[in-house]
């Protein structure tokens, strides 16, 4: 791939680009927005191949990335880290993940201090999962029970944009669709202003989604997530990380082609960008993309779509 005619993480630039604050409402508020989703890697080795996908999505000019807090709330030190190299390095604006998980609320607000210190103002506010081997959430005592607790204590903190998770298939934890919608306008209304869904493969659940968000006042901007399925492996992670339902035409399609990897990556690679073009076409208000550290495919994507800009 050719480089860009600037680096975002320095590697040849040799020092910082002018760091400048943009609250990711302002930008959902000037029209459509193209972001992606990162983690922290597993293993330190692979830091490295993260920062080289940052700066390769770079060409796409997204608005901004986002990174994951670590599973029961460990890597908060490498999502700080990394959120705040975006923000120092990119011309992205960076949102930093941040959950109940493991933390009482004064650790929570240690946390949203080094975001401040590194000049971080959005955040995105969720509950988290149960750690590892534990069947349901625990709040640690003096924590948060909820994401609407959260979303409130960050606004007592100062003046960020915080955005929330939202679940076209409910929450696995919600009683039903109802509840979760009241849930999320909970959310809402302790201060919330934005929503990136939890990936979904059915358009038509993602529009019955937004038709109950916006019958209960939910007038905040939406960011549908897309996740391209690119190997059998990954049906397997998908139920574990959201239980989302795949569709049985994309199913059958990827597990027939399992020994076929290149082809089973162009189909997942079409079938993404049928999606997105279906979600454009019906006026989202962005597109959030689950890279899984991965650039290639998240760019073949956006080129594919027509967003290259």
């Amino acid at each position: 791939m050719r480089q860009p005619e600037w680096w975002c993480l320095g590697y040849a630039l040799g020092k910082d680009t002018e760091v400048t604050g943009v609250k990711i409402k302002e930008i959902l508020q000037k029209g459509f927005s193209l972001s992606f989703e990162v983690f922290p890697p597993a293993r330190d080795g692979n830091i490295d191949a993260l920062f080289v996908a940052i700066e390769e999505l770079q060409v796409l000019r997204p608005d901004f990335i986002s990174v994951t807090y670590g599973a029961g709330g460990g890597n908060k030190e490498q999502t700080i880290a990394i959120a705040a190299r975006i923000k120092q390095h990119c011309p992205c604006e960076a949102l930093a993940h941040l959950t109940c998980v493991g933390s009482n609320s004064a650790a929570i607000a240690s946390i949203i201090d080094a975001l401040v210190a590194e000049g971080i103002e959005n955040i995105l506010a969720l509950r988290g999962d149960p750690p590892r081997g534990e069947a349901s959430f625990q709040p640690l005592a003096g924590g948060f029970h909820f994401a609407r607790e959260l979303v409130a204590f960050i606004r007592s903190r100062g003046d960020f944009c915080v955005g929330v998770a939202g679940y076209p298939e409910k929450h696995p934890e919600a009683s039903s669709i109802g509840a979760d919608i009241a849930h999320l306008q909970q959310k809402v209304m302790a201060g919330a202003d934005f929503i990136t869904t939890q990936m979904f493969f059915d358009n038509d659940v993602f529009w019955r989604f937004m038709d109950s968000v916006r019958k209960v006042g939910v007038s905040v901007p939406i960011l549908p997530g897309i996740f391209p399925v690119l190997n059998y492996k990954q049906v397997a992670k998908i139920d574990a990380l959201s239980q989302a339902k795949i569709p049985r035409v994309l199913l059958e399609k990827i597990m027939a082609l399992r020994d076929k990897p290149e082809e089973t990556e162009k189909y997942g690679i079409e079938f993404a960008v049928r999606q997105a073009e279906q979600l454009i076409s019906g006026k989202v208000d962005g597109i959030h993309f689950y890279t899984m550290n991965k650039s290639a495919a998240a760019i073949q994507i956006v080129r594919d779509i027509g967003l290259y800009r």
